[in-house]
């Protein structure tokens, strides 16, 4: 049986911190637009309050959260347990995208390691905290980060990585312009 929160309790934010991979979902506001779960690696998030999580996003080949939080705000983190005992705990918020070069990403960014390919922080205040038991989720065992996108990231330079977010992360699948596109829209 499920137990909702309205905020972290520390025994939250000490499961929190165990968990290697995080999963992010998000969706716009059309019913036809396409709902975005994307999991999360490397020691990327951050608690500031049992209302208040952060995370470096990292680019991908897409930017799809981006642009449902520039559209509606809503958006949960669920973190599993795949080792030790079972849970599933999701953070139920509303979301805003936080680019470089601003005044809150100054604020912000000396909590986080600076890696390779970071494009924005999307920042969470949470209004609701869910458990579950996680009884049928199987055993992983973590054996490694990947180092994959980290080398991607650095090999391109920031001038590639800049036409690469110009290129892939503007606009989303359904159309959706990300603060990523507005900023470059506005330099134009």
């Amino acid at each position: 049986m499920g137990k909702l929160f309205p905020a972290l309790l520390p025994e939250h934010e000490a499961f929190i911190k165990k968990q290697r991979i995080f999963f992010v979902g998000s969706a716009p506001l059309s019913e036809e637009g396409h709902i975005n779960i994307s999991p999360k690696g490397y020691d990327a998030l951050r608690i500031f309050s049992p209302r208040e999580v952060a995370y470096m996003d990292l680019t991908g080949s897409g930017n799809e959260t981006s642009a449902h939080l520039k559209e509606n705000g809503r958006i949960t983190l669920m973190f599993v347990a795949f080792e030790g005992p079972p849970m599933i705990l999701r953070l139920y918020g509303r979301g805003r995208v936080i680019l470089p070069d601003s005044s809150e990403w100054n604020q912000l960014i000396h909590h986080f390691d600076l890696l390779p390919g970071a494009r924005q922080i999307i920042y969470v205040n949470i209004y609701e905290v869910k458990t579950s038991c996680g009884y049928s989720v199987p055993y992983f065992s973590y054996s490694g980060e990947r180092e994959t996108l980290q080398r991607w990231a650095s090999q391109k330079g920031e001038k590639d990585l800049q036409t690469y977010h110009q290129e892939k992360n503007s606009i989303s699948m359904d159309g959706i312009v990300t603060p990523l596109g507005q900023k470059f829209i506005s330099e134009e």
